[in-house]
């Protein structure tokens, strides 16, 4: 994995050709354009490619898939107007492999497990809760997840997605006592200094919209002592 550089930013491609391109998101880069007005990933990887190619005029790209401000890891965009449409068919249908990585400080009961949930967005307070039964308004949410490695003070969760929820894996992590490290909103004791959570986007799989190539990327965790003490299970 190499970091790419442009005059203006400092981005770290993970995988790019002509149809898509695949970053490695930083803690506090917002996805998408929002109210606060800060200038958001999307736009910075308009820049990348613009500098790169010395494309004249206005640049395309595609929001295939949001993460959360706080998180890293592994961002997907579209480069053409070909592809969008059958990477938001893969996401909706559920073709693409998503694993993630969390730091958590109490275990859960039991090393491995599935979790199901129903879960309710407050758009007041932008904060999920999970309820054991179906209610109003709420949402199926399934997360299968491992305990990779105790750490010194943590936990290494590996976490796969089933579907797609609000602060899905934040909020059901937090439902059986065991929130991520540094996210203050879902019951975790102290913030992390750089006001990140340590939940990373680690891996991404998918079959290529126009070449069905198997496209299988990884993004390198943040260099953080505790994500460092996981080095050794990066390649696993």
């Amino acid at each position: 994995m190499k970091k790419i550089l442009s005059n203006k930013i400092n981005l770290q491609v993970l995988y790019e050709d002509n149809h898509i391109i695949i970053v490695n998101k930083r803690a506090g880069d917002i996805v998408q354009g929002d109210k606060t007005g800060d200038k958001p990933l999307s736009e910075i990887v308009k820049d990348y490619i613009k500098d790169k190619y010395n494309k004249p005029g206005n640049v395309y790209l595609g929001v295939v898939h949001r993460l959360d401000r706080p998180t890293t890891g592994v961002v997907l965009f579209s480069k053409t107007s070909k592809a969008l449409p059958r990477l938001n068919a893969l996401f909706a249908e559920k073709k693409a492999n998503k694993t993630y990585w969390a730091i958590i400080k109490n275990a859960p009961e039991n090393p491995q497990d599935t979790l199901i949930n129903w879960l309710k967005k407050n758009p007041k307070n932008n904060k999920s809760t999970a309820y054991p039964k179906e209610i109003k308004d709420s949402k199926k949410a399934i997360l299968h997840y491992k305990i990779l490695k105790a750490l010194d003070n943590y936990f290494l969760l590996e976490i796969e997605l089933e579907t797609g929820r609000h602060h899905q894996i934040r909020c059901q992590l937090s439902t059986i006592g065991s929130p991520i490290k540094g996210d203050l909103k879902y019951g975790f004791d102290r913030s992390n200094k750089d006001a990140s959570i340590s939940l990373h986007a680690r891996r991404l799989e998918f079959i290529h919209p126009v070449s069905k190539d198997t496209i299988d990327v990884s993004a390198p965790l943040p260099n953080d002592p505790i994500w460092n003490a996981c080095e050794d299970k990066k390649d696993s």
